[in-house]
């Protein structure tokens, strides 16, 4: 343990010792040659994907939640939990659905830096909505070249530094005595690129107990070193004190008052704290023969404090607080050639990685007021990634173009356990190994458009959450293994004058499906277990079209049928042919949008999702729902100043509806409910040292 520790100490030393990097966005060779970039460069990709630039990922909203912009992407979920202590909840085709906190089944990326921890699990509040210049999200089979727990990839890219020294700010207030403010400064000082914010986020929250302070701060170095090589550091904070919890509300509490905490939340004074601190530095270089090598590494530091809502002082319980101290960190060597095989033009990358997470996890007695009291748990826990990948695309002919590729995966997950009180060492391993290929072929029908079909395979590995309990006894779950899937999709794109259209049809089966186990209500404790075999089938569709008088519609929907085919749990209860919760089969989000020449912009927005439901019995749901939203802004440049108020007003038509579930919840607290009505007005005022 001291040997790791020292290890990614090592490694931060060293970032921090470093203050230029590149001026253009980091770009690892899987992203480039998976077609990340401009819209332009998706185009011709095997496989389904969205492209967000910076006026679609926060257009006159918050900007402080991913789910503000992923709403665009069809085939994604992205849901405002109403929450800041769990965060937004992601799910890509199904994969995530389940996660009860953080993101599961979905990989998160900036600037070549993952956001997805080494065992799988993902934080999207690190993303730096407000220095983002677009964001890149894959689905499909393609996605599995990632690795370990890719059922889909979300990409942010930071926008580059402005040509001239430029301080941005920008503030806004909203229902529920939301504020948040934020001040940004970009430019350009000769070889070296500035991109810095500060920001900070207060609320009371819609629900009761639900109060939340966010602070973060990033800084984007970039130094162009010389024609052939560049260097990129960027450096992230997040501090998140004291975050009240409100917990799920069962059926009966939430047709009683629906902005209520739970009683035990007030109870035991349900609360998280999160600290988050990384560091990240890649180097670019072209060399002679036409190959470029990248080297990435990165670092960081994560603690959390969290007050459950039950004492936890049962025989093999855990405790009822929860203290994680995690260091982590890792790298990535990469190259990639553009050369030419059998004499076809061929884009070759090949690269290792390796990850890093080590964790000392202690869990304590909750007292009823909210107060820590005596020890339960005490071990450390860490993960070693090691990935080797080959990816290549091929210009066939001039229509005709192949992308192939291969990533193997072994990912080691170990346990120390200090607790011994309770006489019995629960320390543990396992390894899991898994190779992942997967193969996609397009064809330029016309220049205006693309066939293509892919398939491949994927897996997921279990979480540390995940593994933290035994369907009885004390211990990790090492008897959990990890889910497989094979996917398989075709699709067209269509690229027409005013008229984009994006299309595809898809079928995944999975085995193994990692879902909550046998319930605990006793313990309050959630296990997971691996159910036999699960199917996803379905569609998705987006389609924009710009008309006369500088109107634009968009429409992204997604029909998904997920479903056990096999599948009994702990107890001998068949759920084989139930839907898998928390997935909806209907999903569309869709807006109207007005833009004249004159810097003014407004737009209706539409939002709808069929039931889903709660429980893998299918017996508990939320029902379907559609909300209407408007936003409306304008700019007024003014010489060196720039100057942009903004309003928007969510659920225009005052609906009662459940924004999030909580899957499987033990306690049958499974319903999040969102906002009536609510509103936010802001302005932004930016100044231009020309």
């Amino acid at each position: 343990m001291t040997h790791r520790t020292a290890t990614v100490a090592a490694i931060l030393a060293t970032l921090a010792g470093h203050v230029s990097a590149a001026e253009s966005s980091l770009k690892l060779p899987t992203q480039t040659i998976l077609g990340t970039g401009p819209a332009a460069a998706n185009d011709r990709l095997p496989s389904a994907s969205s492209h967000i630039d910076s006026d679609q990922i926060s257009p006159y909203s918050l900007g402080a939640n991913l789910s503000e912009s992923l709403q665009r992407s069809p085939g994604i979920l992205a849901l405002n939990r109403q929450n800041y202590a769990q965060d937004v909840q992601i799910s890509s085709r199904g994969f995530g659905a389940r996660a009860q906190f953080g993101v599961r089944g979905v990989r998160l990326i900036q600037d070549g830096i993952p956001l997805t921890m080494p065992d799988g699990q993902g934080q999207p509040a690190l993303f730096d909505l407000d220095g983002m210049q677009y964001f890149d999200v894959l689905r499909g089979p393609l996605s599995a070249l990632y690795g370990n727990a890719s059922g889909g990839i979300i990409q942010g890219f930071t926008e580059a530094a402005p040509l001239h020294p430029t301080l941005d700010s920008r503030s806004a207030i909203g229902s529920d005595n939301l504020w948040r403010s934020r001040l940004k400064y970009g430019g350009q000082h000769g070889d070296l690129s500035i991109n810095a914010n500060v920001s900070r986020l207060e609320t009371d929250g819609y629900r009761d107990h639900s109060k939340a302070q966010r602070d973060m701060a990033n800084l984007r170095l970039g130094w162009n070193i010389d024609d052939a090589s560049s260097l990129t550091l960027l450096l992230n904070s997040l501090d998140q004190p004291e975050t009240q919890d409100p917990l799920g509300l069962d059926a009966a509490a939430l047709d009683e008052d629906r902005e209520q905490a739970v009683a035990r939340a007030e109870e035991y004074k349900t609360r998280k704290t999160v600290r988050h601190n990384q560091a990240g530095l890649n180097y670019q270089r072209r060399l002679s023969n036409d190959d470029q090598l990248t080297v990435m590494v990165y670092g960081g530091q994560r603690y959390v404090e969290q007050y459950l809502a039950f004492a936890g002082d049962g025989e093999f319980s855990g405790g009822g607080v929860i203290e994680l101290d995690r260091k982590f960190g890792g790298g990535e060597l990469g190259w990639q050639r553009d050369t030419s095989l059998f004499s076809l033009p061929v884009q070759l990358a090949a690269g290792i990685t390796y990850g890093y997470q080590g964790e000392g996890r202690k869990g304590f007695i909750n007292n009823n007021n909210g107060d820590k009291g005596g020890l339960k748990r005490d071990e450390f826990n860490q993960v070693d990634s090691k990935e080797a990948y080959l990816i290549s695309t091929w210009a066939l002919t001039d229509q005709w173009s192949l992308t192939a590729g291969v990533r193997h995966s072994r990912v080691e997950l170990e346990s120390d356990d200090d607790f011994l009180s309770d006489g019995s060492d629960d320390s543990g391993n396992v390894d899991y190994q898994q190779t992942t290929p997967a193969l996609g072929i397009s064809y330029q029908w016309s220049p205006a458009l693309t066939l293509y079909s892919a398939a491949g395979q994927g897996f997921e590995t279990p979480t540390f959450q995940e593994l933290a309990y035994r369907p009885s006894g004390s211990g990790l779950n090492f008897d959990l293994q990890p889910s497989e899937s094979r996917n398989a999709e075709v699709g067209f794109k269509l690229r027409q004058g005013n008229t984009r259209v994006d299309a595809a049809l898809f079928y995944t089966r999975v085995e193994d499906e990692i879902v909550t186990g046998v319930k605990q209500v006793t313990s309050d404790r959630s296990t997971y277990a691996n159910a036999g075999k699960s199917s996803r089938r379905g569609l998705e569709l987006a389609v924009e079209q710009r008309f006369a008088y500088d109107l634009n519609a968009y429409l992204a929907y997604t029909y998904l049928d997920a479903e056990f085919d096999q599948y009994t749990d702990g107890n001998g209860n068949d759920f084989s042919g139930n839907s898998l919760p928390g997935v909806p089969r209907h999903s569309l989000y869709a807006e109207l949008a007005w833009a004249p020449d004159n810097g003014f912009s407004t737009a209706l927005e539409a939002q709808s999702l069929s039931q889903r439901y709660a429980t893998d019995e299918n017996q508990s749901k939320a029902p379907g729902y559609a909300v209407f939203n408007w936003r409306a802004g304008y700019r007024q440049e003014l010489g060196s100043w720039a100057l942009e108020p903004f309003a928007r007003v969510d659920n225009l038509a005052d609906k009662q509806y459940i924004g999030s579930l909580i899957v499987n919840d033990t306690r049958e607290r499974y319903y999040e409910p969102a906002p009536e009505r609510n509103w936010l007005v802001g302005v932004g005022l930016q100044y231009r040292w020309d």
